[in-house]
């Protein structure tokens, strides 16, 4: 799906993947909306290298919208557990 648009369609995947995982994780964040929405984007990469490393996906094939809403909250709360302890 994401592949079909190219590195555009990451970023908007990815966007919209940072917002809902920001929306669904309670609590305040310690960065604005600009930086959960570039993580949203890390997620959505992520979520797409770890499927091919598991074998969901084969090469060139790109993670799905959930498992980038996935990604984006596993990276959205790590960052938060990262920047709690400092």
């Amino acid at each position: 799906m994401i592949e079909s648009y190219g590195i555009i369609g990451w970023i908007v995947i990815g966007l919209l993947a940072g917002a809902i995982a920001k929306f669904l994780m309670p609590g305040k964040d310690p960065g604005g909306c600009l930086i959960t929405m570039l993580l949203g984007i890390a997620g959505a990469l992520l979520a797409g290298f770890l499927g091919k490393m598991v074998g969901w996906y084969d090469q060139g094939e790109a993670a799905g919208f959930v498992a980038a809403i996935v990604g984006a909250f596993l990276i959205l709360l790590i960052y938060r557990l990262v920047l709690r302890r400092r």
